[in-house]
């Protein structure tokens, strides 16, 4: 087994079971892209079992941290019962359910989503990409899903020196369409094609709480922003909403966000989906004198890295500011970022400086993040990407 040496001191984030260790770290010792290497402190203290990679800032991630146990078939098939027996525990009101979270579940590098019987995989790391062959017969042996779809087509991979890739792994070709059950609600998923594995499970709860909202304080029209498929927009109408506008830049997922819309059994004319650039269209509603009682923002990731703050930081001030101004007294925002190089911490700051900016105040009903099934354990705190804020406007 090849061994990694690091510097003197930089063996305290292992000591924290922390599963990262960065390029800058590294005395001495390399090995094959995804292979398991021995991680010693500069005293020869035993650190960790990792997988290697050579191409990525991000050099080695544990496997474990027991010198004892042995990174083989039988380890992955242990790490992945576990994960899933977590999920059983939870016992999420959806049968679309996150399996494997990465870091949080110690596979490193892996997601995997469970939509009805079928199972949507990304191999985002040079160990998993090692192991993924036996991973594959791995989960569907262990969740008993026969069909198991890859979607290992992030930009992540190129950090790992991996080309993108996507197509059926396990059970052939087949529909790559789904129809899950969240809540009450039915909602169609596009493994193939749509966002991440195919759908945001991390906004399940939150959908949820959105639908309760709207009937607690009768919220009549709401503006969905960044709208996807339409999930909000379906708990929204759940939740008694007259009438709901979806706004996103694709058409196609607005197609489907239309379609989820009459899949549920809301009428047509309560719903309106306008294919437009979020920020145009927020200062267009603005110069018209429009104003909602709701407001959701769920945009994409404006800052992938801390590196990235200072920049994304502008764009979310900018579109909390015009939701502010077009809320409604008393209205309720719901205002997300998904960034991980923004904590809710630097969130929170920028959506009050939105607010100072709009001359408006607002009361925070609630503090948002992803759904249980997407965990962030004390050791990696890095796995709290998807933070958000429930305010009601003064």
């Amino acid at each position: 087994m090849k061994t990694i040496t690091l510097h003197p001191g930089k063996e305290r984030s292992l000591l924290r079971r922390h599963p990262w260790v960065f390029e800058g770290s590294i005395a001495r010792g390399r090995a094959d892209a995804g292979e398991t290497v021995r991680v010693e402190a500069a005293d020869g203290r035993f650190l960790c079992w990792g997988a290697y990679s050579p191409s990525s800032m991000i050099r080695v991630r544990a496997w474990t941290f027991d010198e004892a146990e042995r990174v083989d078939h039988a380890f992955f098939k242990r790490r992945v019962a576990r994960a899933l027996a977590l999920r059983t525990r939870l016992a999420p009101e959806s049968d679309g359910v996150r399996l494997v979270h990465g870091e949080a579940d110690g596979l490193p590098g892996l997601i995997v989503d469970r939509y009805g019987e079928l199972l949507s995989a990304q191999f985002l790391s040079a160990g998993m990409e090692r192991w993924r062959e036996a991973l594959a017969d791995i989960l569907v042996a262990t969740s008993g899903c026969a069909r198991l779809f890859e979607r290992s087509d992030s930009g992540v991979r190129g950090l790992e020196g991996l080309e993108p890739r996507t197509g059926w792994l396990r059970g052939g070709e087949g529909e790559v369409e789904v129809t899950i059950r969240e809540h009450a609600w039915r909602l169609t998923v596009d493994v193939a094609g749509g966002h991440k594995t195919g759908f945001y499970l991390d906004q399940r709860d939150n959908r949820a709480a959105f639908a309760r909202w709207v009937r607690q304080f009768g919220v009549l029209r709401v503006l969905n922003c960044y709208a996807y498929t339409g999930g909000f927009s379906v708990a929204a109408l759940s939740g008694g909403a007259a009438h709901v506008t979806s706004v996103d830049s694709s058409a196609p997922a607005l197609e489907r966000a239309r379609a989820h819309v009459a899949l549920n059994g809301f009428e047509a004319s309560r719903h309106e989906a306008v294919d437009a650039d979020v920020n145009a269209y927020l200062r267009a509603q603005l110069q018209a004198g429009a104003h909602f009682d709701a407001i959701v923002l769920d945009p994409p990731k404006f800052a992938p890295t801390a590196s990235h703050a200072e920049r994304a930081a502008r764009a979310y001030k900018d579109i909390n500011r015009l939701a502010l101004k077009l809320l409604a007294p008393g209205g309720l925002l719901l205002t997300f970022s998904c960034s991980g190089g923004v904590g809710a911490e630097l969130f929170h700051k920028i959506v009050a400086g939105a607010a100072a900016d709009a001359g408006v105040d607002g009361a925070i009903l609630a503090r948002l993040e992803g759904a249980p099934d997407h965990p962030t354990t004390l050791v990696f705190p890095e796995g709290e990407y998807l933070k958000g804020l429930a305010i009601l406007k003064a």
